[in-house]
């Protein structure tokens, strides 16, 4: 299993406010879309995700109609 750093970004909706929620944690996963789709079940849920050439993987998400973005960086 990979160690990763992740960024939990959520946008906030409201209009004339800029600030998002960001939150930080270690995990372990072989995936991080599966990942995500395991942490998120029950949910409606989009993603796209983007795979740099450092190992990081971007994922935009939709989740019950909030903007999220998740960003797994390898430790």
């Amino acid at each position: 299993m990979a160690e990763y750093e992740l960024v939990h970004e959520i946008k906030n909706l409201c209009r004339n406010n800029q600030m998002r929620d960001i939150f930080f944690e270690e995990i372990e996963c072989d995936d991080p879309a599966t990942y995500l789709r395991q942490r998120l079940a029950g949910k409606q849920l989009e993603l796209s995700e983007e795979r740099g050439a450092d190992g990081a993987v971007t994922i935009h998400a939709t989740v019950d109609g909030l903007i999220e973005k998740f960003v797994f960086t390898p430790i």
